[in-house]
């Protein structure tokens, strides 16, 4: 199966909002939830959505306003049951 990738805005407006502190805690979020085989976590130059802060992508999907406060609950709240329907709709 091929894994999902899940974009992670490291452009110079997500810079200023702190991607860099997000994206150790992202990258924790995926281990703990023993998705290595399944998410590939992957930089984006610009998601084009500056003035709706951190932004990650996965599919169609677009996750806004994250930030190093939040991006724990949005992760399981948003983020993980959209990888788990991925996951129940492959073959």
């Amino acid at each position: 199966m091929a894994k999902e990738n899940l974009f992670l805005c490291m452009g110079s407006a997500c810079h200023q909002l702190g991607v860099y502190e997000v994206l150790p805690k992202l990258q924790s979020l995926i281990q703990t939830h023993e998705l290595e085989g399944v998410v590939e976590l992957k930089g984006s130059f610009c998601l084009e959505t500056c003035s709706h802060g951190i932004v990650m992508k996965l599919g169609d999907r677009c996750f806004l306003d994250i930030s190093p406060q939040n991006v724990e609950t949005i992760f399981t709240q948003d983020i993980l049951p959209e990888i788990q329907a991925t996951l129940a709709r492959s073959p």
